[in-house]
């Protein structure tokens, strides 16, 4: 039985021992042997913690050819492609043949070797098996927030396990950018996002004045001048990576996020053949060879840039919080149970916390609660159940205060996102996916987010002018964003539905625009002298890390848990339900009994309480009172609504 150290550094050593062992017995089915060994190593006991991750360690640091986990969202599809499954091998020396499989054809190729001169393949062998493959072009999760730097290990990048050492007897013929365009190329995505959202890049959480680890330095990576890594929100980094499919490709699907296991494959050559257009080439890449120059610079982009990754294993991702295990809706898992435990207590500190936040109002905090747990569960022809877009509505008219609020926002949720609606954003973005037929890919759109993520839309920002075509569209699309869950991407001839599940939060002065599930109308209890000082102090500092790990565990299980109502809790429902109504017909509406069930469930899941209690409903009929009494009030004394 291969060791971690070998199944984990040489996992085509194990391949092929699997492969020569079935060459014995031609009815053995070795590529289900092969997947079935690694994900039996990986189900044991936090086994996958040995495996260094793309998302933490810079490609450069990582060992080629050995097996590595990969974080991502399927960004889109590449067509499907044929590779040689078996295939012969003639020794150069010797002159005889080996049958091997397809995974040693695909990393035979380093820096150090020139397959033409060290493998020779027999084109004319009658043992050649053609198969199928599909390639995902995957991302990085969208707007995932810089407290993942603090919470994951980074343990592989001072591991002689995962360090070597690049070589650099290979020198591609494309140039090397300069230190100076390496500086302006870190440079100009933070200008970018700055443009775009309205906040400075140090204070984006996504941002950071400094390079990364996870990028490579400029003398190890090809220019990126001229290639669009095709990030669906401004300024993102992180690697990109094409994920070659082997079986079950059918099971995946566009905006999917997944945690990927496989062998990665980072060889210069695969780029360097394809730009020297050696005949050789179609060996590695069969694909070539049908496609026109745009598409091959887009589906073959440098190795060093964007690495390839062949799948043996990939599990959906139910959440991406870091400060949970991936079956935390396990039964038997411990830290569900104490998590569910303390959900009482901790929404308590929640709600103190946000109710500071809020300037004192206590009311709005309750209803960003509900707000960011709020989740997508099922749909009903097109209608989203279990969404609740929420307009806070009332927000002071100084400037920081919506950015302040978004950063603490970003302090609890793994991912989000800052939109500000300023004229020029909405005029000047591409919030939907296109598809670009000349290049044969989707090209990505601010609204191609991950499930969950927490969308920040700030009205404030809104300013007198005129929205062009593209304006309009955009407006639009948040719209349908809100209000179905889902965006139509263009294809130029027609527009395809893709459904979603984002949490979108609209800040506003008065009642926004935008259509919402609810608007709170923001009430201060407290005037600071000075607000940029008190916005400053209620930011919890990273070393809290107590408290804001509560928070954060909180927020993720109350979204995961299930939820039901009982049919007697159901009759008494319906019976408040008329009682309400025959007391004032125009007092009550089915909306307004679809928002108290709506707000009926948040409230109970976010108490831990995975079904509806009478308390619970009475709970919700009352701050649902309070909600709408606050929002006649306001519309009496302005004459209309806030």
């Amino acid at each position: 039985m291969p060791s971690t150290h070998d199944w984990i550094n040489n996992p085509l050593g194990v391949v092929e021992g699997l492969f020569a062992a079935s060459q014995n017995n031609p009815s053995s089915a070795w590529e289900a042997k092969a997947v079935d060994f690694f994900k039996d190593q990986l189900k044991e006991k936090d086994a996958h913690t040995s495996v260094p991750s793309l998302n933490d360690v810079p490609v450069h640091y990582l060992k080629p050819n050995s097996l590595v986990k990969f974080r991502c969202l399927i960004q889109d599809m590449f067509d499907p492609e044929f590779y040689m499954g078996v295939y012969e091998t003639i020794d150069p020396s010797t002159k005889t043949k080996v049958s091997t499989s397809f995974y040693s054809l695909l990393f035979a190729v380093n820096t150090d070797t020139d397959p033409c001169i060290y493998l020779q393949v027999d084109l004319t062998s009658r043992n050649i098996v053609t198969a199928e493959r599909q390639t995902f072009y995957c991302v990085p999760i969208p707007g995932e927030n810089s407290w993942f730097s603090l919470i994951l290990p980074h343990s592989y990048a001072n591991s002689s396990q995962a360090r070597v050492v690049p070589s650099t007897s290979y020198v591609p013929s494309r140039q090397k950018r300069s230190y100076e365009e390496d500086d302006d190329m870190d440079t100009q995505p933070q200008k970018q996002r700055e443009s775009h959202t309205g906040i400075p890049a140090e204070q984006h959480g996504n941002g950071d004045c400094k390079r990364q680890e996870t990028e490579a330095p400029s003398s190890q990576t090809a220019s990126a001048s001229h290639l669009d890594l095709n990030f669906p929100l401004p300024g993102e980094k992180g690697p990109s990576c094409l994920i070659k499919v082997y079986e079950d490709w059918d099971s995946f699907k566009l905006n999917d996020t997944l945690e990927v296991y496989g062998i990665l494959s980072v060889s210069p050559a695969l780029s360097a053949l394809a730009d020297e257009k050696d005949a050789s080439s179609s060996l590695l890449d069969p694909a070539e060879c049908m496609e026109t120059a745009e598409e091959q610079r887009v589906h073959s982009p440098p190795a060093s840039l964007v690495p390839r990754l062949h799948m043996l294993y990939a599990k959906p991702l139910q959440h991406n919080n870091p400060l949970l295990p991936s079956g935390i809706l396990v039964p038997s898992s411990s830290v569900l149970s104490s998590t569910m435990s303390e959900m009482a207590s901790v929404r308590a500190e929640l709600l103190t916390y946000l109710t500071h936040v809020l300037l004192g109002d206590a009311l709005s905090a309750e209803y960003l609660i509900l707000h960011l747990i709020s989740n997508v569960y099922a749909r009903r022809d097109v209608l989203p159940l279990g969404k609740f877009t929420l307009n806070l509505s009332g927000c002071p008219a100084v400037t920081s205060y919506t950015e302040r609020l978004y950063q603490i926002i970003q302090q609890l949720v793994p991912s989000s996102y800052y939109l500000g609606m300023s004229l020029q954003n909405m005029n000047q973005m591409h919030l939907v996916p296109k598809k670009d037929y000349v290049a044969n890919r989707l090209v990505s759109g601010a609204l191609q987010l991950a499930r969950n993520t927490s969308l920040f839309l700030d009205e404030t920002q809104l300013e007198q002018g005129q929205l062009d075509t593209t304006g309009v569209r955009n407006v639009t699309a948040l719209g349908n964003l809100i209000s179905w869950q889902k965006v139509d991407y263009d294809f130029n001839y027609h527009q395809m539905e893709f459904p979603c599940n984002i949490n979108v939060l609209i800040a506003s002065e008065g009642r926004s625009l935008l259509p919402s599930d609810c608007q709170v109308h923001l009430q201060s209890q407290v005037t600071p002298p000075h607000m940029e000082e008190y916005l400053s102090s209620i930011l919890m500092h990273p070393q809290a890390s107590s408290q804001l790990k509560k928070f954060r565990m909180y927020l993720s299980v109350a979204r995961l848990l299930d939820y039901a109502i009982s049919d007697e809790v159901t009759k008494s429902v319906e019976d408040d339900f008329v009682d309400m109504r025959k007391e004032d017909p125009q007092s009550i509406s089915a909306e307004d009994l679809h928002r108290m069930l709506v707000v009926a469930r948040l409230l109970s899941l976010s108490l831990g309480q995975t079904s509806l209690s009478r308390d619970s409903w009475l709970r919700a009929k009352h701050i649902e009172m309070l909600r709408k009494s606050r929002m006649e009030q306001y519309k009496c004394v302005n004459g209309n609504e806030p």
